[in-house]
């Protein structure tokens, strides 16, 4: 609580500082051009604090977010016209007042320059490998990119015909292109050592709310991560725990699970909840792994013959409950695990189908007859009794790579340290011994775990205080499926629900890697600038809504944030609003910097000055519509806030 204070009253320093140097330079530039200035306040309403200095009304008061400098003349005084003002504003020539009107913008954006120089200088900032990765962590499977073949490792090189540089880009496409974007990479099967190209189109509709295009974008890919187990955070390894005699220890990194390269946590819970059964079998006198679908017997296309043997081999494993209702594989077997024939079965579509191989996923091999199961999950099976029995329970083979080295790397490397020290010779060896009499354990800096059953969250050894905050936020999700009218999305909702609530875990906190983002300050600042005049853009012409703007509410809520982070986090945000606030400033809207320079701009060319009146009618209803939108802006910033305190 302490610190969360601290981190509030530095942001909102941090906020007020660059105000004042925005302010400080229209008055440093005013006293030079001869101006005469009256006040100089940091912030808006009731001043707490003045005093005078060099004839100047100094003041600080209670609302930090933002600050004015008065000189003389910006008035009307009496009948007196403010061109008509000794040493006033507008009675300086027009280019003395467009120097005071410029640099309060640009010593904002100047202090940005120097806020990433140091940046610079200080090593650059510690980031998540995921922020700089070009590589795919999971493809979401009902999604058309899933459908073109594309899975967790495959790397994105371009978006929209220009190199790609991070998943961030994906955000900035939905919020600031009207149209879907294009990507192009490589398809790369890294234990067979191969790669081959692909390009795909997203798809939504033209016009689309930004919710809508994120969503489609950020749902259907995620980046790449480490998965790093972090003993410090994770749940006691008890006797309920799934881990416990995994055999796994801090620092490990998870790289294969159940027949496939890790990549994501998201990935990684796919996995593990996908219905499918890791068998080892041997064809002649070779062994290989095979995923093949884990069935309910109710299913399976089968007939009365096949069902009878079925509840004999139950009935021999001593398994209770209903026959249809047991796990199974879409095969027909011999008491010693031969396999005699496949079985059509019921896919997710309610479609019936035969096992059936697939090019990205090189496991899923279809058995033929004369197979022999050897072991299923890792553990190894004598007769198909014993079979049944494993499948009724869910075991997990994972390899993790030992001695991670958690050291940054720099951005530029990531990707190439992400795969590096990965013998994957060693770990398609590993793999492909799974199950057999010659199993590996050990190679080189590759570990194979002792099988894992993963179990529901309800069943983890969490506290009390972890399970009541769970059981709320389940009884808050019931209430508000039960409040959807229609039936056909509260059924889907509702199943989505029990799947969340159903679904398999392992009960460990794992850790991404850490990469140092240090680039040069002039392409940190050109990023940044170029980040705000696209949104800027995007605000102008339509693309997306003032209510994805962040307030003062909202700055100091990221200043906070960025200084729980750490110090060098908050200075780079604080260039970043400093930057916003400098060019926002020179937007040619009679109220900011921008329209004084105008006003300016055109008394220079006409050679006439504007009169105070004429002035009047232009400026009041822009300082209505910003008085408008800040209070919309700090609307949304609190709904956000405390959306986020309720969940």
């Amino acid at each position: 609580m302490f610190f969360t204070l601290l981190h509030v009253i530095l942001a909102a320093f941090g906020l007020g500082l660059l105000i004042f140097i925005h302010e400080y330079g229209h008055y440093w530039m005013a006293r030079r051009e001869g101006m005469t200035v009256e006040a100089f306040s940091i912030g808006f309403g009731k001043p707490f604090y003045t005093w005078e200095k060099n004839g100047v009304k100094w003041q600080l008061c209670y609302l930090p977010f933002g600050g004015f400098v008065r000189i003389a003349g910006m008035e009307k005084q009496g009948a007196l016209e403010p061109s008509q003002i000794p040493d006033g504003f507008f009675g300086k020539k027009p280019w003395s007042r467009i120097k005071v009107a410029l640099m309060g913008p640009l010593v904002n954006i100047f202090f940005a320059f120097l806020i990433f120089c140091l940046l610079w200088v200080l090593g650059g900032r510690e980031k998540s490998f995921s922020e700089y990765t070009h590589l795919v962590g999971s493809v979401e499977s009902s999604s058309g990119i899933y459908a073109e073949g594309v899975r967790a490792g495959d790397q994105i090189e371009q978006i929209n015909h220009k190199p790609f540089r991070n998943f961030q880009s994906f955000l900035y496409a939905a919020i600031l292109d009207d149209a879907p974007p294009e990507i192009s990479g490589l398809k790369v099967d890294y234990l067979a050592q191969t790669s081959s190209p692909f390009q795909y189109q997203f798809n939504y509709p033209k016009g689309a709310p930004i919710q809508e295009r994120i969503q489609t974008l950020l749902l259907a890919l995620r980046p790449a991560s480490y998965l790093i187990y972090n003993q410090k955070y994770s749940l006691a390894l008890d006797s309920n725990s799934p881990m416990l005699g995994s055999g796994i220890q801090d620092g490990d990194r998870i790289l294969w699970v159940d027949g496939q390269l890790m990549f994501s946590k998201d990935q990684l819970i796919s996995t593990i909840n996908q219905p499918k059964a890791l068998l080892s079998v041997q064809r002649g006198d070779k062994y290989f792994l095979s995923r093949v679908p884990r069935l309910k017997i109710s299913d399976l296309r089968i007939n009365a013959q096949a069902k009878s043997e079925m509840e004999d081999w139950q009935h021999e494993a001593k398994i209770k409950g209903k026959t249809a209702e047991l796990f199974f594989i879409p095969y027909n077997l011999s008491n010693d695990c031969r396999v005699e024939n496949a079985y059509f079965y019921l896919n997710e579509e309610t479609q019936e189908q035969q096992p059936v191989g697939s090019e990205r996923s090189p496991m899923e091999i279809p058995l033929l007859p004369g197979d022999r199961i050897v072991a299923v999950d890792g553990l190894p099976v004598q007769s198909t009794y014993e079979m049944m029995n494993l499948l009724q329970s869910r075991h997990i083979q994972i390899i993790v790579k030992k001695d991670h080295l958690r050291a940054a790397v720099s951005w530029k490397d990531a990707d190439k340290a992400y795969l590096a020290n990965i013998h994957f010779e060693d770990l398609n060896k590993m793999v492909q011994s799974i199950g057999s009499p010659d199993a590996i354990k050990t190679l080189g800096n590759l570990h194979l775990l002792n099988p894992v059953s993963p179990k529901p969250l309800n069943q983890l050894p969490i506290s009390e205080a972890k399970k009541e905050e769970l059981e709320v936020r389940s009884k808050e999700q019931l209430k508000q499926i039960e409040e959807i009218k229609d039936s056909k999305q509260k059924a889907q909702a509702m199943q989505m629900f029990e799947m969340e609530q159903n679904k398999l875990k392992l009960g460990i906190a794992m850790q991404d890697g850490v990469v140092n983002y240090n680039p040069s300050p002039f392409v940190l600042f050109g990023d940044v600038l170029h980040e705000t005049w696209k949104t800027i853009f995007a605000l102008f012409t339509g693309t997306i809504t003032p209510k994805y703007m962040t307030g003062p509410v909202g700055i100091v809520q990221v200043m906070q944030q960025s200084w729980g982070t750490g110090v060098k986090e908050a200075l780079f945000w604080l260039g970043m609003i400093s930057i916003n606030l400098g060019i926002l400033n020179l937007l040619p809207i009679p109220v900011l910097d921008g329209g004084h320079v105008c006003f300016s701009l055109w008394e220079w060319i006409t050679g006439k000055a504007i009169k105070a009146k004429t002035m009047e009618r232009m400026v009041i209803p822009f300082v209505v519509l910003l008085i408008g939108l800040f209070v919309y802006l700090t609307y949304h910033d609190l709904m956000r806030l405390f959306t986020g305190f309720f969940h």
